[in-house]
């Protein structure tokens, strides 16, 4: 398993990163528990998780039940805690199952953080992020109608700054050792890095953003932040929710499957989506390659990729991912994806 810098932390992760969101509904405690023990087997030394799992649906009464499922794994195997990297959300506002929707502060981070580490059973959190800015994010399908205008760039800094003072006083008392980023745009990331430098307080090492072969939005802006800046992405659904499995072909709705729990499959599952999934399929198919495979090996090709985030409900799903990490994607594969991804440019 490669390991790739996690920013300017002075650690490593793992290409491939272990998802929890399932853990907890789709994925019981014993079968999650499983998934870690193979992931560690596997050499996967990055878990990530947040507050507000388990989804599929969010309930209130299931908030953090995936980061106690995870901390009552880590209670019964404690000399482990050293071999993986934990990651964490604080979920930003909005989200009426948590503090009320309230944004993140300095006021929400300690009892957050405190909550955080007591569902994990875990003294530290190496990777803090920040799910989604409080002013909103263009993504989640919002491109198409974001609009920024409305936001007040004097209260914006004013947060930064706010809560970038409380996160290093977190880091000073060891409850957390690096922070990272979710959701975020180019110009609100630059700002984070603009105001740590400026202070001294901890700098943005990551962002995780939705990317895979059908959502190619950090290709532009961010794509040239991250190299410049030393931020990488943790990218979040690399298979697209499961389409580019091929899974839902012909309209296919496995039982037990996330489309069939969430019908439009969180706004992927459109007739344009669908053409883009065929085309790629179909390069699968003619150069002897798995789709899942493909599709992993191809986030590989990024030069601003730090980690895939992958999540499974079942062990066999995990262990056909495995096999992803010892595919290398041909020049002519490579080719034959980009015209795939002229010809059905996307998100969604």
């Amino acid at each position: 398993m490669k390991m790739n810098p996690l920013g300017r932390t002075g650690l490593t992760v793992s290409e491939l990163c272990l998802g929890t969101m399932t853990f907890g509904t789709q994925t019981d405690e014993a079968e999650s528990h499983a998934q870690i023990d193979s992931a560690l087997a596997a050499g996967i030394n990055f878990i990530d998780t947040a507050e507000m799992y388990p989804v599929n649906p969010v309930r209130a009464e299931t908030v953090g039940r995936t980061e106690e499922i995870i901390g009552n794994w880590i209670a019964a195997n404690p000399a482990r805690r050293s071999e993986f990297m934990l990651a964490t959300k604080h979920s930003g506002e909005g989200l009426g199952h948590v503090r009320e929707g309230a944004p993140i502060s300095s006021k929400t981070i300690p009892a957050t953080i405190e909550g955080n580490l007591r569902r994990l059973q875990a003294d530290y959190i190496d990777l803090y992020q920040f799910h989604w800015p409080n002013r909103g994010s263009y993504m989640f399908r919002k491109n198409w109608t974001y609009d920024p205008s409305g936001q007040n760039r004097a209260e914006t800094l004013a947060n930064i700054e706010d809560c970038l003072e409380a996160l290093q006083q977190q880091v000073d008392k060891g409850n957390i050792r690096h922070f990272g980023l979710s959701n975020e745009s180019a110009w609100g990331t630059a700002q984070w890095l603009r105001v740590s430098e400026e202070r001294g307080w901890p700098r943005v090492a990551s962002i995780q953003n939705e990317y895979s072969l059908l959502c190619r939005l950090y290709d532009t802006d961010l794509a040239e932040l991250s190299v410049n800046e030393d931020v990488g992405l943790l990218s979040f659904s690399p298979l697209a929710a499961g389409l580019l499995t091929g899974k839902y072909a012909d309209g296919a709705v496995p039982d037990g499957s996330r489309k069939s729990l969430v019908s439009n499959l969180g706004g992927r599952d459109t007739q344009r989506a669908h053409q883009a999934v065929a085309a790629y399929l179909a390069i699968a198919e003619r150069h002897g390659l798995d789709p899942v495979h493909m599709a992993l090996a191809w986030c590989r090709t990024r030069p601003f990729m730090t980690s895939a985030i992958f999540g499974a409900t079942h062990l066999d799903q995990l262990d056909h991912i495995y096999g992803s990490i010892d595919v290398t994607l041909s020049d002519e594969v490579l080719d034959e994806i980009d015209s795939a991804h002229r010809a059905h440019p996307m998100p969604y």
